[in-house]
Order: C-alpha cells, then structure tokens, then sequence
C-alpha cells in the first residue's frame, strides 16, 4: 500500500472499482458539497471533486476534498496544470496529504477559452505527465523536483486521463503508456459510448502488458435527454457518441430512464472487458442518479 486510500485497498484486492463525481459549487460554502456526499454516500469507493471545471471559478478541489473527508467519504482530488506552476503543485500536494487526502488526479485542465474569463493566462508550466513524475519522486524519494529532501513524503495514489477515441487513435495507448512510465497508478477514461472503439484501445492495451501495471476504470455519462447526445456528439472534442445512442434517446417516451439503462448496459459491458478494473460515474449535475445506477449493476454496498 503506497497511500492507505480506500480506492487502492479495492484495486489491489482485485474487487471492480466504483468512482463517481462531485461538481464543486460556484459559491464560498461547501454545503453543495457535503449535501451530495450525503447522498452518495456508500455509492462508490471514492470521489473525483473537479479542479475548476470548464474554466469557471468554483470552490477549489482541495476545500471540496475537505469536505468530502468530513462526511466520511473518499475524495480523489483533481489538480490542472493549468492553473499551477510546478512549485504550486509540489506544495499543494504537501497540503492535501497533510489534510488527509490520499488520491490526486493529475489532468491538463480545459482550456481557458471554454469559461467566462477567457482573457486567463494559462500556466501549463508542466504537463500531466512531468507532473506525475514529479509527483512520484515526491513520494517514492522523498525529494522535491529541485533536490530538497521531504521531513515526511506524501502518501498519495497518483492518477491520470486518458482519452481512447481521439485522433490519431493509434497515438491514444502511447500517451498513456507515458503516464503509466512517469507513474500513475490509475487511469480514468474519457466516457464511454463507442464500446467497439473502446475495445479496440483495450485491446492495444492488453498487447502493450499496461493493465497489468496500472488499473484502467473506464468513464461512463448517463444520459438525460437526445440533445445531451446531440451535443456530445457534435461538439464535445473527442467524445464519440454512435447514431444508434442518439436514436435511441431520440425514441424514448421517458429519455431520462432511457439514459439510465444505456449506462448500466454500458457498465455490464464494461466489467466484462478484461483489462478494465473500475467505472467512473460521471453524472454531471445528476448525482442522484449514481445510487439507483450503481444498485442496477449490482455493484452497491461498497466496502
């Protein structure tokens, strides 16, 4: 065990992992925060809390975490290149293991052209894969990225993104090959439609041996109505949603419960793929979905 997180206590035991999400809300409070970790409490074994999603000033990852830790509920807290040089990185680790925190993911951050400040100076110091490697020498060496030894290393499960259906798709298995290489010990995927794309990628995967050194949980959306596949469809870059999904809401007398079931045949799918260790939940401002998704698949009663 490298962090004592949850999360790595079931993917080490081989048990197929559940993580979902937490939006932080746009406001000094956390009780958004804490009133959804109530709600999906004991629903997954940890948490994502976003880092400024869609470039919109929200209530930080590290506060939401905090949060989350209170109401008894694993947080894996995100943290963008974007908005952090390598010296912010390095102490806002320290930070958040010092608080409890034992899962990070390390992500590129959307774009600041994608929220309501697109006059922002990006940072992009270092990007996800020099950050996991700095993030491991933390950890495993107990040294800063400058040399400086650490009194106390962070104990932390280190994460990364990976997107199987951008182009050029054969590149999308050597990106991650290089932060599986620099260090992170779980992937979570972009969300998931395209199944027959997505084995294709596993498979790429399984010739390369990368899920037998990382652990691949692989991102699914539920669907709440035609124009949300619409839109992923047409203007989510690198999102590829089939036809046959967007008729499928299309048709549907009740889209909502529609959109469910597509998710947990996606997810039954999904388990039975070898190389895919988890799911992650991405219920974007439908977090009450979560419980009744996770209780379908028969994956509830999280230990």
């Amino acid at each position: 065990m490298r962090s004592g997180s949850n999360l790595e206590r079931v993917l080490e035991s081989g048990r197929f992992a559940v993580t979902a999400e937490i939006g932080p809300p746009r406001s000094a409070s956390s009780e958004a925060v804490r009133r959804k970790a109530r709600l999906l409490k004991g629903s997954a074994d940890a948490f994502n809390l976003t880092d400024n999603q869609t470039a919109i000033v929200r209530l930080s990852s590290m506060a939401s975490s905090v949060a989350c830790l209170q109401e008894g509920v694993e947080p894996v807290m995100q943290m963008t290149c974007r908005d952090r040089n390598r010296i912010a990185m390095q102490a806002d680790l320290l930070g958040a293991c010092s608080l409890g925190i034992r899962n990070v993911l390390c992500i590129s951050g959307d774009h600041q052209t994608f929220g309501n400040q697109k006059e922002a100076k990006n940072v992009w110091d270092i990007d996800p894969i020099q950050q996991l490697m700095v993030f491991r020498q933390m950890r495993d060496l107990g040294q800063t990225w400058g040399g400086d030894g650490l009194e106390e290393r962070p104990q932390v499960l280190l994460g990364a993104a990976a997107n199987p259906f951008a182009d050029p798709f054969e590149l999308r298995v050597v990106r991650l090959a290089k932060k599986v290489n620099a260090g992170a010990d779980f992937i979570q995927t972009q969300a998931i439609f395209d199944l027959d794309r997505f084995e294709r990628f596993m498979g790429m995967v399984r010739e390369r041996g990368l899920d037998r050194r990382t652990h691949i949980i692989a991102g699914v959306i539920p669907l709440r109505s035609a124009n949300a596949a619409r839109y992923m469809k047409a203007k989510v870059a690198g999102m590829r949603v089939p036809d046959e999904i967007v008729d499928r809401m299309s048709r549907a007398t009740d889209p909502k419960k529609e959109g469910a079931r597509i998710c947990v045949e996606t997810i039954d799918r999904l388990r039975a793929m070898e190389g895919v260790h988890g799911v992650h939940i991405m219920a974007i401002g439908w977090e009450e979905i979560v419980p009744e998704i996770v209780r379908e698949c028969g994956l509830d009663h999280r230990p």
